[in-house]
Order: structure tokens, then sequence, then C-alpha cells
């Protein structure tokens, strides 16, 4: 399967919690790329490109890392943009 990008916004008390950095050290080792961060509104915006079996399994890293923080958690998918060169952390 061609690569994708996948955008995941995730609610609850996921801010002020270490989420960003415990989302970056989960996604250590996967071949995905792009950046986590905190956005005005109290949600944390994850943003990733890989095969969809990398953001897969990104995805489920993060929600079994955190789960006891996110109350919600809204994902759209797209095509690359190549963009990114590596995984980090956004403020």
């Amino acid at each position: 399967m061609p690569p994708e990008r996948r955008r995941i916004l995730y609610s609850g008390n996921v801010q002020g919690v270490g989420f960003r950095w415990t989302a970056a050290t989960a996604l250590k080792g996967l071949p995905v790329s792009g950046y986590v961060r905190n956005l005005p509104d109290g949600r944390v915006e994850l943003v990733m490109e890989g095969a969809p079996k990398d953001t897969d399994e990104a995805a489920s890293r993060v929600r079994a890392a955190l789960a006891l923080h996110i109350r919600g958690e809204a994902q759209e998918t797209g095509a690359p943009t190549g963009e990114f060169e590596g995984f980090r952390i956004r403020r």
C-alpha cells in the first residue's frame, strides 16, 4: 500500500500530563515521520506519514500509552506531503 498522511486530534485530559513526550517515545522505532503538538483549544494534534500498517501501529501505541487521558479521538487520512524528516515534538 502507498504511504499515507494521518492526522489525529486527541481530546480529554491531554495537556500538562506529558502527552507529547509519551507519544513521541511510543513511536520510537516505527518508520513514521511527523509531529505532535498542543493546540490552543486544549487538544493535542498528532500528524504522521508512513505506510498504513505503521500509522495504524503508531495510533495503537499512543492510544495504549495514554488511554487514561484520552476522551475523544478524531482521525483523517490523506496523501503524504513528504515534508517531514523524523518525528518531532512541536510547541
